[in-house]
């Protein structure tokens, strides 16, 4: 079912290089693997089992990791309410509405599916938005949903899951059971089988973030046209991304390894070089874009202004 957030031609497409690369780049990986390590079976074996993983069990995988659990009408009216009115806007199917007991401010949405989705919002964000800037983030995040980059997402990243474990396992492999029968040959296959890995995980990291900083601004856009209200949106991420950036660095750690699926990323105070290679465009880059959404609009608050 095709829902009313405006159709992206740009993210479409973008979607559709990327999984087409990383594609080219899963089979020859999977091909000089198979060659080195001359067991296609290992190999075969280990990459079905974490893309399986990954695209059945990714909302599963986020809830845990953010200590999220799945809250009913009851406990949260407000935010069902919320979601509720943003879904029947947008003529989707209603997600399942799931809260994390954390102080950081974020949101993101995870699952396979439109039909198997999850909204998860953090007790941080909901303590510190208001009602309009809550509706911008969940439209954010339901916009992900409705054009399905969520999938897209979890299966292009599967990629440098598999490189990271390959590294791993030849690392331990031939730390602990190669001693004592080290030869030429067993040293170049590992050196290989490191190298191709490294070099897999580089290209896909590339890939993957080049096609998360752009499907941010595009869900962005699908927002504030939803809800008409860009400024609001614009307002909950200044003031999200200024309360992220004042968490110590040490207590996001954790959280930065689901950046990619994040409202706005959990960076420090000081990302440096990691703001280069951010799933998220920059907070000034998202909030140029929705000031000129306001504009088109004839929006009488200019964005980040607000709140």
């Amino acid at each position: 079912m095709r829902s009313r957030f405006q159709s992206d031609r740009r993210l479409t497409v973008r979607m559709t290089v990327t999984l087409f690369l990383l594609g080219l780049l899963y089979v020859a990986f999977v091909a000089a693997l198979i060659a080195l390590l001359k067991s296609w079976v290992l190999v075969v074996v280990i990459a079905a089992a974490a893309l399986g993983a990954q695209y059945w069990f990714s909302d599963r995988i986020a809830l845990y990791a953010m200590h999220g659990r799945i809250v009913e009408r009851e406990e949260y009216p407000q935010l069902h309410g919320v979601v509720d009115r943003l879904c029947a806007v947008a003529d989707m199917p209603k997600p399942l509405v799931a809260v994390s007991g954390l102080d950081m401010p974020n949101a993101f949405a995870t699952g396979r599916n439109p039909d198997h989705a999850v909204l998860c919002v953090t007790t941080g964000l909901l303590r510190r938005l208001e009602p309009e800037e809550l509706e911008g983030v969940l439209a954010h995040e339901l916009s992900h949903v409705a054009h399905k980059d969520v999938a897209v997402i979890t299966v292009a990243s599967f990629l440098g899951v598999i490189a990271g474990l390959v590294v791993r396992f030849a690392f331990y492999s031939e730390l602990f059971g190669g001693r004592g029968r080290k030869d030429q040959n067993t040293i170049a296959v590992f050196g290989a089988v490191m190298g191709i890995s490294a070099l897999v995980y580089a290209i896909s990291f590339l890939l993957i973030r080049a096609l998360s900083r752009y499907r941010e601004l595009a869900a962005d856009r699908a927002a504030a046209h939803l809800t008409g209200r860009p400024s609001a949106l614009a307002s909950a991420l200044t003031k999200v991304t200024g309360d992220i950036a004042r968490i110590p660095t040490q207590d996001l750690r954790t959280a930065q390894a689901f950046n990619a699926f994040y409202f706005t990323p959990a960076l420090g105070a000081d990302p440096g070089i990691s703001r280069l290679f951010s799933t998220h465009p920059t907070l000034e880059q998202r909030l140029e874009q929705l000031a000129r959404i306001s504009a088109e609009l004839g929006e009488a608050a200019a964005p980040g202004k607000a709140g």
